[in-house]
């Protein structure tokens, strides 16, 4: 195996690296320590809440750096249009229960 260097241009991509790096290497070790015959059972059981994990903490990540940005430039958060109207989505004033 050729040892290889990444050069992550932001934040975002130094957290995604290292969690991918984390994952690969539970992942290895779930299957080294797997039985015999049960190695992609294992493997798969542990694969798939850490990309749930992997892809939630991807997400969070990037939107708060949006978020972030977002602050910086002084944009405030408002009403999306029409939100402030009373009226349903033909005109006429929205149904209450």
């Amino acid at each position: 195996m050729s040892l290889r260097t990444f050069e992550a241009q932001t934040p975002l991509e130094v957290l995604l690296v290292e969690q991918a790096l984390a994952v690969a290497r539970e992942l290895q070790r779930v299957a080294d320590a797997a039985p015999d015959g049960r190695v992609l059972a294992a493997v798969e059981s542990a694969a798939v809440p850490a990309g749930r994990e992997f892809t939630r903490q991807a997400v969070e990540a990037a939107l708060q750096a949006q978020a972030a940005a977002a602050e910086k430039r002084g944009h405030r958060g408002g009403p999306a249009p029409g939100a402030a109207s009373g009226s349903g989505p033909s005109g006429r004033p929205a149904a209450t229960s």
